[in-house]
């Protein structure tokens, strides 16, 4: 465990880490509420942290006055690449595929077909999870604009890819 902030003798101290200038208490300490805020939070802010309260002349018993709390910094997805695998001809079977960079959690990813014939597809045909969609026996009428959302909590990014057969 690495210290970041501590209050000691009625005075607080930032120690030098990364979260330095984007951590604090949120209340004077008089108030008892040792509540601590992070600004700016990053995916490498995730993890463990841990507040500990001595009071001086007071038993210490590290079962009581310890608490924990698990952080986890959501990330939105990057705009995801979408790329055709195969040849786009009568017949023929082509694999669409979508995959985003960044993104905690792994995004989720949903391919449809824009209007003039729109369409929204399913399993087997679509892999939500690895972002491929197979479009087998291919028809002129399958021509059109495809496209894919790559979604997590933290938001979505979408692109898309011109299908001409």
């Amino acid at each position: 465990p690495v210290q970041i902030l501590s209050y000691l003798g009625g005075v607080v101290k930032v120690e030098e880490t990364d979260l330095k200038p984007r951590v604090g208490f949120l209340y004077p300490i008089v108030t008892h509420n040792i509540s601590v805020f992070i600004n700016a939070t990053r995916e490498q802010d995730s993890g463990q942290y841990l507040c500990s309260v001595n009071v001086v002349d007071d038993t210490i018993r590290l079962d009581k006055n310890v608490g924990i709390i698990n952080l986890t910094v959501l990330v939105p997805p990057a705009a995801p690449t979408c790329q055709l695998h195969g040849s786009a001809v009568v017949g023929a079977n082509v694999t669409l595929s979508c995959s985003s960079k960044k993104g905690k959690p792994s995004p989720m990813y949903q391919w449809q077909r824009e209007p003039p014939t729109p369409q929204v597809f399913f399993p087997p045909a679509q892999d939500r999870a690895r972002g491929t969609l197979k479009l087998t026996n291919l028809s002129l009428e399958m021509s059109g604009v495809y496209v894919c959302r790559a979604e997590n909590q933290a938001g979505f990014e979408n692109c898309s890819i011109v299908l001409e057969v």
